[in-house]
């Protein structure tokens, strides 16, 4: 049981965590907002043009029991709207990481030989071959895959 819980301490105070749970508290703020913005600007336009807003339609099903289906709609267009703009984040965050991401170095081929000083020496070579002496072994990730 006490591994349960020293897990989850660690779990709860990695910084992801709390990056998440600021991301939900801005997420739901952010609901907030396209909710008032659909219900309050976009239906009564579209009420304008179609007759009606969507969180009129309904249906009266028997006695008090209504089926409140323009609700259902609003929350559809709540949804569309939502991730349209969160695509539009994205694509943007993409574009500007993309600009600013920094080319790769590429690894190098090639060495010197400290003896002769010729620089085009094959970086997995042994032998120089231009003096042809015997090259000092450097640690390169296929050396060490080789020793092991």
């Amino acid at each position: 049981m006490k591994s349960f819980i020293d897990e989850f301490k660690e779990f709860i105070s990695r910084g992801n965590v709390m990056d998440m749970a600021v991301g939900i508290m801005i997420g739901g703020a952010f609901t907030a907002i396209v909710t008032s913005l659909v219900e309050d600007i976009i239906s009564p336009i579209l009420g304008i043009f179609g007759g009606l807003n969507f969180d009129q339609l309904s249906i009266n099903l028997m006695g008090e029991a209504t089926l409140h289906y323009g609700k259902f709609i609003t929350a559809v267009i709540n949804f569309l709207i939502m991730a349209l703009i969160l695509f539009s984040i994205i694509k943007a965050l993409n574009a500007a990481a993309t600009k600013v991401k920094k080319p790769e170095e590429e690894a190098p081929t090639t060495k010197m030989c400290p003896y002769c000083m010729s620089e085009d020496v094959a970086i997995g070579a042994t032998k120089c071959p231009h003096c042809a002496s015997v090259l000092p072994v450097e640690e390169t990730p296929e050396t060490a895959e080789q020793t092991v």
